[in-house]
């Protein structure tokens, strides 16, 4: 019999693991959406509103997609986690409510003006609609994240009867790691976003499509790139200082640290063995990890031997923090050398377009890695420090929880694939469109004479 808990958590895992790709690209795509337009306003080069056209497609998929598994992912929270919300829902509720209120409605509302409306509308009103849609991705992501952020670190409650009631919403909306999970999110969905928009471009540009559209979207998506990752890596900085202090636990995860250590060897790569509470096969760098972790050479950080079994599982957490950050340098390396040589040269080698190409998702895999560390490094607590994720499950049999599951898995790899053909498709016909390949269709015969001779 396999635990019903585990296969919970594994199923509302696989569905964040779908959902989050989609917002994760639509968040900073309208920004750029934006960015394209601004551009033809102010040139009026079609290129920009070339681009404008492909990406606003690619766009509106993604988003279709975000909102069904969105759906489904919130309805896990009575099937298979009910004792969230009877604990928690006073709050949780209310900020869910927010995100539909203030963000859904604007993005909902205001696409189809962005689909159909460059020639029915006015352009001033249909460059409105495109800073609405942008606005309301972010405010979505606001809400959502401060109410992750808040079960990560809760503030602003008390609690009565067994369950949560607010007494200061500005601290349960600003609380302490929300700035920095917030901050951390944003910069992810616009790499996500510049690398899909580099990679689909540089796909294009190898099957001989050079319009200026393409170089438009190739260029944005590069420099966007460039200067987004340093930033990025700052921001990681100050959120696991942030997360030092809060959950340190999590922190001593990542690094894979047992016992509690001043000047602490950083990690670079190890197995660990938590029924052995060790590493094999270590590749260390001398005191790095109490450099980064507290800025000092001598600098304490507990290990996980501190929390007496309280924390969570390490390989898990371990791995999926160098996926991310492996991940993150080899953004900066391909950003960075592709703006140096899209900036002195103008077009890219046939080498850096496939460079380009290999990153398109990139971006997905990061995020991911950085949500496995995030979701999974708070375990054994689903409300850190308040509610563990045991309190919260419900008593659905472990076999209809795996039959759904596997459901569930089928469908959203199908969905996957279906998204990504999909998007190159649209790449393919755009590019043929651009190239001249596809020729009008020859209008239908016209009936009349026929009907005439049946006269």
């Amino acid at each position: 019999m396999l635990d019903p808990i585990l296969l919970a958590r594994i199923q509302f895992g696989a569905n964040i693991t779908f959902h989050i790709l989609f917002p994760t690209i639509t968040i900073a795509l309208a920004w750029v959406l934006l960015f394209f337009k601004l551009r033809y306003n102010r040139t009026g080069d079609m290129k920009w509103m070339d681009a404008y056209k492909f990406w606003v497609k690619v766009f509106a998929v993604t988003f279709a997609l975000g909102v069904v598994s969105g759906i489904t992912m919130s309805f896990q929270f009575g099937t298979n986690w009910p004792g969230f919300m009877e604990t928690v829902g006073n709050i949780a509720g209310p900020l869910l409510a927010y995100e539909v209120l203030t963000a859904f409605f604007l993005e909902a509302t205001f696409l189809g003006i962005m689909l159909f409306g460059f020639n029915r509308v006015s352009n001033r009103v249909h460059t409105l609609a495109t800073v609405l849609v942008a606005v309301g991705t972010s405010m979505s992501a606001f809400w959502i994240l401060v109410l992750n952020s808040w079960m990560q670190t809760p503030v602003g409650f008390e609690m009565i009867d067994g369950k949560a009631h607010a007494t200061d919403w500005l601290a349960i909306i600003f609380n302490p790691s929300f700035p920095y999970r917030f901050t951390h999110m944003m910069l992810a969905s616009g790499l996500t976003a510049a690398f899909l928009i580099a990679g689909v471009s540089a796909w294009r540009w190898l099957r001989g499509d050079h319009s200026g559209s393409v170089m438009a979207g190739m260029k944005t998506g590069v420099y966007l790139g460039a200067a987004l990752i340093p930033l990025q890596i700052l921001a990681g900085d100050m959120h696991g200082l942030n997360t030092l202090e809060h959950q340190p636990a999590k922190v001593a995860a990542m690094e894979g640290i047992w016992e509690t250590e001043r000047g602490a060897d950083l990690r670079l790569f190890a197995v660990p063995d938590e029924a052995a509470r060790t590493n094999h096969f270590e590749i260390t760098l001398p005191n790095m990890a109490s450099v980064i972790l507290t800025h000092s050479w001598e600098g304490e950080v507990k290990g996980l031997n501190e929390f007496e079994g309280k924390h969570p599982p390490v390989a898990p957490v371990f791995y999926a923090f160098r996926i991310m950050v492996g991940i993150g340098m080899l953004m900066l390396l391909v950003s960075w050398i592709g703006a140096w040589q899209l900036k002195r040269q103008g077009q890219p080698k046939p080498w850096l377009a496939r460079a380009l190409l290999f990153m398109t998702f990139s971006g997905w895999v990061a995020t991911v890695a950085g949500w496995y560390v995030t979701e999974i490094g708070r375990q054994p607590w689903l409300v850190y420090g308040v509610m563990t994720t045991a309190q919260a499950a419900s008593k659905v049999p472990s076999g209809m929880i795996l039959s759904t599951l596997i459901m569930y898995l089928v469908v959203y790899v199908a969905l996957i694939a279906a998204y990504v053909s999909v998007v190159f498709y649209m790449a393919r016909r755009a590019s043929r469109a651009a190239m001249g390949d596809i020729t009008p269709k020859p209008p239908a015969p016209s009936m009349q004479p026929t009907l005439q001779g049946a006269e």
